[in-house]
């Protein structure tokens, strides 16, 4: 299967149909994502996702993301760190900004497994928008634009999911292109 049509089946909450091998550990920043293993267990094997676990690691938040969940994280890569402004990193990552920094970590986490095909039937089903109360307590709101899964913070900042249903043993995971504030 070509890696369009791969990335179109993810997209489209059909991992399934690409065999149950590929179902099961699809990559994410070159490296396998087993489904047994959690959260955390997979994200530090990530190439792309270096800062958000060391975020993770710096906010406490490791304990909890390899607890039994069931979690549905929205993972911004490292690109999506990236786009935020220089410093804010760095900043936010210094014991003093623990509490700020949790907030944001945890607001790109929905308790529950929301496959992208769950998301994709819920914007239906809401007429166009969905509404997902995140652990840090205030809202996502997911939008589909065309065959993608979108999804907005309360700052009117939009990720795309560029890599959906990576199933974990505690959860899911989407990957996503922007880092989402509360």
């Amino acid at each position: 299967m070509s890696k369009s049509l791969l990335r179109l089946a993810f997209a489209l909450g059909l991992a399934a149909t690409a065999g149950p091998a590929l179902a099961k550990n699809p990559m994410v920043g070159g490296a396998p994502m087993y489904a047994n293993k959690t959260i955390v267990e997979n994200a530090v094997n990530s190439k792309d996702h270096t800062t958000l676990v060391a975020a993770v690691k710096a906010a406490g938040l490791v304990d909890t993301l390899s607890g039994p969940g069931p979690f549905t994280v929205f993972a911004p890569t490292n690109a999506a760190f990236a786009k935020l402004p220089p410093g804010t990193v760095e900043s936010l990552v210094q014991p003093q900004n623990k509490a700020q920094l949790t907030s944001i970590l945890t607001y790109h986490v929905v308790p529950g497994v929301y496959t992208a095909k769950e998301l994709m039937a819920a914007v239906r089903q809401g007429g166009g928008q969905a509404e997902l109360k995140t652990v840090q307590g205030e809202p996502l709101t997911v939008t589909t634009k065309g065959k993608a899964v979108m999804v907005t913070d309360t700052k009117g900042n939009t990720a795309k999911v560029t890599i959906a249903n990576v199933m974990q043993s505690n959860g899911v995971i989407h990957v996503i292109n922007t880092v989402m504030m509360p």
